[in-house]
């Protein structure tokens, strides 16, 4: 069964997420200062965004933020599988897989949530905004039973989760139902708010010692957001485990779900936007997704011999310059077929 999406689904966040993450500049506001209020008039929001976004201007750079955040680390965590996570400089960004119903879509939707999070958290935590700061609650919480306590700036994603939640989940509804009772608008809720999740799931605790001559009399700890690339990973691990919906079983709230099965995405087609592996880059030697095999889906591959120049043996002459050699190297490159 083939589940159908409305284009409306989508394109409240993703039509926004092109002006977002191709312009340097969001809307006319100025990034380096504080953004207008009209500048959220001139983006492609629903009624609801626009609301927030004239309450709080201020966002948009984190909304910013957290787009590029999360198309960097989706190309990252796909660059050796077929589907690379490619985009487009022409809406919709990610092409046919912001529509599919695929695992695709539920990461996209996971690690888009995730990228806002993160970076409206950042922000917070960096004392750019005045209507958020640390995590206050930490602090009073008093002493442990190991004798250290809250302090520092715990990272107050509470505030980022909010927001995020605010700002994504307001799609246009589409009631008719699908499979195991849900709706696309219900499935893209759902993965979305699996990333927002894997912020909270991979924060960690840091703490620091005080005391005379490095003892550690005192010791204040903080809760603190893992690197955005540790929050990739976590996303990509539930992507690889993530469960198809159909007669409506319990689904874990932490796992990622989708309505159709993926194409192989070996070969290009270009009206459902997928651009197939062929020049694809390989590695002859791998068993992994990125060999040869796998990745050029049994067409094979051609092989390069690609020459590389680059300074070597460089040594420290007195005074004062560094002088080196020029290296050359010739290696092998293979492209699929």
């Amino acid at each position: 069964m083939i589940t159908d999406y409305h284009e409306e689904e989508t394109s409240y966040l993703f039509l926004c997420l092109y002006f977002l993450y191709f312009s340097t500049d969001v809307a006319g506001c100025d990034l380096d200062g504080v953004p207008e209020k009209q500048g959220c008039a001139n983006l492609p929001l629903s009624h609801k965004q626009r609301e927030l976004c004239r309450k709080k201007p201020f966002l948009l750079p984190s909304i910013q933020d957290g787009a590029r955040l999360a198309v960097s680390e989706c190309q990252s965590q796909f660059r050796h599988e077929r589907w690379n996570c490619s985009t487009s400089e022409r809406p919709p960004v990610f092409g046919h897989e912001l529509t599919s119903g695929t695992k695709e879509t539920a990461f996209i939707y996971g690690v888009m949530a995730a990228g806002l999070v993160h970076a409206v958290t950042r922000s917070c935590s960096q004392g750019n905004m005045t209507e958020c700061g640390c995590d206050a609650q930490l602090q009073d919480s008093g002493l442990s039973t190991d004798g250290w306590h809250w302090g520092g700036c715990s990272d107050h994603i509470q505030y980022g989760t909010w927001f995020s939640r605010r700002f994504i989940d307001n799609a246009a509804k589409n009631t008719s139902m699908t499979r195991g009772g849900y709706t696309p608008s219900m499935m893209n809720q759902h993965n979305s708010e699996v990333g927002r999740q894997a912020i909270e799931q991979t924060m960690s605790t840091d703490c620091r010692c005080h005391g005379v001559s490095g003892s550690c009399a005192v010791k204040t700890c903080w809760k603190t957001m893992a690197p955005f690339e540790r929050v990739g990973v976590y996303l990509k691990e539930r992507y690889e485990n993530s469960v198809q919906v159909s007669d409506p079983p319990p689904v874990d709230k932490q796992q990622l779900i989708f309505f159709n099965k993926s194409p192989n995405y070996c070969l290009e087609d270009r009206r459902r936007g997928v651009a197939g592996t062929r020049g694809r880059r390989c590695n002859r030697t791998s068993t992994g997704s990125d060999s040869c095999n796998l990745l050029c889906c049994g067409r094979g591959y051609n092989t390069h011999v690609v020459r590389h120049v680059q300074r070597c043996e460089c040594k420290f002459v007195w005074c004062c310059y560094v002088r080196c050699k020029r290296c050359e190297s010739m290696n092998d490159m293979h492209t699929c077929k």
